[in-house]
């Protein structure tokens, strides 16, 4: 069993929304840097957004801020992403990560963490 699952992927016109959900099969993530990757097909997994633990600090690459967000609810032990004006580019498939050590801020390298989930796949149309 991977140790993070997500859910919420779809299939979207463009300008639509979208609400992804991460959380830990088996630990609570409150004390994690979390983080959202995509991978297109043939492409590279690229960085989407992170978090830090507290979830008062976060971080997106340039072409989706203004319209994802990430968000930890601790109480449900869940990390979001609030994904609106969906553009065809966005298409991908969305993986969940969390780096085991609170010593980096918030990284943006697939690398720097070490537990992923399978992702959830989020396609959409013109």
């Amino acid at each position: 069993q991977a140790p993070l699952l997500e859910s919420g992927g779809g299939s979207v016109q463009m300008g639509g929304s979208l609400r992804l959900s991460c959380t830990a099969s088996r630990r609570a993530l409150s004390h994690w840097p979390m983080a959202w990757f995509r991978r297109a097909p043939g492409r590279e997994r690229e960085f989407v957004a992170a978090i830090n633990p507290s979830g008062r600090s976060t971080y997106l690459m340039d072409t989706v801020a203004g319209r994802f967000a990430i968000s930890r609810d601790t109480a449900l032990n869940t990390i979001s992403l609030q994904m609106s004006d969906l553009k065809p580019e966005d298409t991908a498939r969305y993986y969940c990560a969390a780096r085991r050590y609170n010593d980096i801020d918030l990284p943006t390298r697939a690398q720097d963490y070490d537990a992923w989930g399978l992702g959830t796949q989020v396609t959409v149309s013109v």
